[in-house]
């Protein structure tokens, strides 16, 4: 096992739970099992039951019903990038790939970092990896990501192929997504750009710079994402 402490249960019920909400296992207004039958189902204590669907209560996934029990919610069918959550996340169930175009390596820092960045995040280097996020075949984000290199192990030899880096960072690391800050502003789309997103030259794409705090104190997550929204929306809860 190469996690630095053993996942919690309530985190791995959790996970369970939210795998088969957004697979579709649970559709929207299904009624998750009792706690009795997840405590028996799972082999989990009562009081680690109700940590794990008040966590996912407390993400939107479920209400919990007085005298019903906890029914499944839907998320928004428009792209939740604006949210803390990853593409994959938030497109639930739907027909979600990723294209690895530059696979993670470690190296320094770019010059002129679109965040400022702590002397230690500056010695360590990041992590670095590009992605192109596909919906029903159509290039929607095109991906850069930047992670702190601190304590990630053997980061760099995992297959992120049409998988979520939160979900390979909650796993594998015990890392969750906090919160964190971004800007957004319309851009021209360069060659390069509007190559990968299938769009003119100059035509305008939606540029996202983002800094994602983590439960690991001074371990940051960046990304500039650009996305092409001709076909889909995007959203954010305030």
């Amino acid at each position: 096992m190469d996690t630095v402490k053993k996942i919690p249960q309530y985190k791995r019920l959790y996970g369970i739970l939210r795998k088969h909400i957004i697979e579709g296992i649970y559709k929207e207004g299904d009624l998750l099992p009792s706690e009795n039958e997840l405590c028996r189902l799972y082999d989990m204590t009562r009081p680690t039951v109700r940590q794990s669907l008040s966590t996912l209560a407390a993400d939107g996934y479920i209400r919990k019903h007085q005298g019903k029990g906890s029914i499944v919610l839907i998320l928004p069918r428009e792209i939740g990038i604006l949210s803390v959550s990853g593409t994959t996340s938030a497109l639930g169930d739907r027909n979600l790939k990723t294209k690895i175009i530059v696979k993670p390596v470690l190296i320094p820092w770019i010059k002129d970092f679109m965040f400022p960045l702590s002397e230690i995040e500056k010695e360590s280097g990041c992590i670095y990896m590009e992605r192109l996020r596909l919906l029903d075949g159509n290039p929607i984000f095109y991906d850069i990501s930047y992670l702190d290199n601190i304590n990630l192990p053997r980061i760099t030899s995992r297959q992120f192929e049409n998988k979520s880096l939160f979900q390979i960072l909650r796993d594998h690391y015990l890392i969750e997504i906090r919160g964190g800050e971004q800007r957004i502003k319309a851009i021209p789309a360069s060659v390069r750009i509007s190559s990968f997103l299938q769009l003119k030259k100059n035509q305008p794409v939606l540029h996202l710079e983002r800094k994602m705090e983590t439960n690991v104190n001074g371990l940051f997550i960046y990304s500039s994402i650009y996305c092409n929204t001709e076909k889909y929306s995007i959203f954010g809860r305030f």
